[in-house]
């Protein structure tokens, strides 16, 4: 947990702001969370999945013409 110099206090992490700094006081105490790169690439690999499929949904409809 995040000790606050300036406040005197424990912070859970929830409890900062999105920059990770203290709300009360505005003194940083923690770096901004990021999504983990695992996270990044299941994104990735789905919107190329679903690019693929509309690709194919436009070939299927074209071809149905």
């Amino acid at each position: 947990m995040p000790w606050c110099e300036s406040c005197s206090r424990f912070l859970n992490p929830p409890t900062l702001t999105a920059a990770g700094a203290c709300p009360t006081c505005g003194t940083v105490l923690a770096e901004p969370p990021t999504a983990p790169w695992h996270f990044k690439l299941l994104v990735g690999a789905a919107g190329v999945y679903l690019a693929f499929r509309f690709l194919q949904g436009i070939a299927w409809v074209v071809h149905q013409l």
